[in-house]
């Protein structure tokens, strides 16, 4: 990937709750205000969780489109955006909502980097201590490696 595709601005903390459309509407709008996405990007998240949750455990959710609306996503980047009073997920509590867009296959490199920052309960709480955007950003940077 020739840029990072999470940007300390792509970067949010919300003390209190939304319902699951709220959380998957901003992980949308961040995506589009990066240039990620087109603004058909949240039916396409929308979509998707219809066929299937995006909840991935660990209080984490990942809504992205399907590959039928690959056409929607102009660029790779992430939004995360981490929700204090939770998210009822399908009946599921979440904590973070990650949104990615992936050109080509790319996605599948930034997941494994998600995946990777949320396998370990220790890194889990370290991103739920997290005071500011900018800790959040230095616990997160390694999804710029990719």
């Amino acid at each position: 990937m020739a840029r990072d595709v999470l940007t300390l601005g792509q970067i949010r903390i919300h003390s209190g709750s939304v319902s699951q459309e709220e959380a998957m509407r901003e992980a949308a709008d961040i995506l589009q205000t990066a240039g990620a996405v087109t603004g058909a990007y949240f039916d396409a998240m929308q979509q998707r969780e219809v066929a299937v949750s995006t909840y991935m455990g660990n209080e984490l959710a990942i809504p992205h489109g399907t590959n039928d609306t690959k056409d929607t996503i102009l660029d790779s980047a992430l939004s995360f955006v981490r929700y204090d009073g939770g998210v009822d997920w399908g009946g599921e509590p979440v904590t973070f909502v990650v949104g990615i867009a992936g050109k080509g296959d790319e996605h599948l490199e930034i997941l494994s980097q998600i995946a990777l920052l949320f396998s370990e309960d220790e890194d889990v709480a370290r991103l739920k201590a997290a005071q500011t955007p900018e800790d959040l950003f230095r616990l997160l940077s390694t999804v710029n490696e990719a």
